[in-house]
């Protein structure tokens, strides 16, 4: 059996372009439900679970051996898995400065942390992980109470925001004090975050901390809310300059996440989806220092890659420094809870130029 054959589960035959596009399409159809529809998270404690890891050795399906892809170097990746109900539709990860805590979540309402293995630099497999309902200020799931698709990281210390599309609101949490039992308190929103149209809102949640331009702001960027422009709706929340901004829309991308480099710069993870196009990931590179209110942010393509790659529904992206310097960029996809996509986590190293 190929490759490809495999990674659609397509038993003697690989399906063509039009049909995983199809599949795709349906199973995004079903992801978009409220996740009341499919499933109802309970008020349970933190609980371990197991997380099965096949190795990605090669990340272009045509010629594993390739390793340059842009300015990232693909040092490897893992087809996750579990028996878990609630594992997948993973929306966001944030990896720790030591490259292997990580703290990420699901677009139902789950915390997932755990500790990344490693065979060399290359990812192997997941330890000590474990899954629990993220948390209302009332102490029950935020799943309960309708706010659904939980979609957006961001971390500043101890303190986690957590950005919820369906309702446009953000969550405040004291994770370094409570852990997966903290509790989300919503935060003041400026009020165009309201405006933004339903499933399209808060994909993308950054912190800037301190000794970098815009200290102390909490970046929120839409997935899909569009400016008079067509541009990407933004804005900066707290912080000495709030207010909102835009970031160029261009090929009919939309965002899924983004995360700062060490020097300030600020990498957005974008995705695009269409019958006539199929699905692609891209990564751009935009300065901090353009970002401001008022401003039309852009910056340049870093990566990008289609089906012929080992892609999925890309939308979580974290970044740190490995201990020999290089700058390590994680990403994972949401697979909707189907079974026709997959969980994947992604490892690239970013040549700095």
């Amino acid at each position: 059996m190929n490759d490809r054959t495999r990674r659609w589960r397509c038993g003697l035959a690989c399906p063509s372009q039009r049909t995983i596009t199809a599949l795709i399409a349906f199973a995004w159809l079903i992801g978009a439900m409220p996740a009341a529809a499919q499933t109802s998270p309970s008020a349970a404690s933190p609980h371990a679970i197991e997380i099965q890891a096949e190795p990605i050795t090669g990340f272009d399906i045509r010629d594993p051996s390739r390793r340059q892809f842009g300015l990232l170097e693909f040092r490897g990746g893992l087809v996750l898995r579990s028996p878990e109900r609630n594992f997948g539709g993973l929306s966001a990860i944030r990896v720790a400065a030591d490259g292997a805590h990580f703290i990420s979540l699901t677009d139902r309402g789950w915390w997932l942390r755990g500790r990344l293995l490693y065979a060399g630099t290359r990812p192997s497999g997941i330890a000590d992980a474990e899954m629990a309902p993220i948390l209302g200020a009332d102490g029950r799931p935020l799943a309960a109470r309708g706010w659904y698709d939980t979609e957006s990281i961001a971390e500043d210390g101890g303190t986690l925001y957590v950005g919820i599309e369906r309702v446009h609101q953000i969550v405040r949490f004291n994770y370094g004090k409570d852990g997966l039992l903290a509790r989300g308190r919503a935060i003041a929103l400026p009020p165009g975050v309201r405006a933004f149209p339903a499933n399209k809102g808060i994909e993308a949640l950054v912190f800037v901390p301190k000794g970098l331009p815009l200290a102390g702001t909490l970046i929120a960027i839409s997935e899909r809310g569009l400016d008079t422009a067509g541009n990407l709706s933004a804005f900066l929340i707290g912080g000495s300059t709030p207010g909102a901004f835009a970031i160029k829309r261009g090929s009919r991308y939309d965002v899924t996440d983004a995360a700062l480099l060490p020097g300030g710069n600020m990498l957005l993870l974008e995705r695009r989806f269409g019958w006539d196009t199929g699905l692609a990931v891209r990564i751009r590179r935009i300065a901090l220092g353009e970002i401001k209110p008022g401003a039309l942010a852009d910056g340049a393509v870093l990566f990008e890659a289609d089906l012929g790659y080992e892609i999925d529904n890309m939308e979580g992206l974290s970044v740190h420094r490995a201990a020999g310097g290089e700058i390590v960029l994680t990403l994972v996809s949401d697979d909707n809870f189907s079974v026709v996509q997959r969980t994947l986590l992604l490892q690239f190293t970013l040549a700095e130029p």
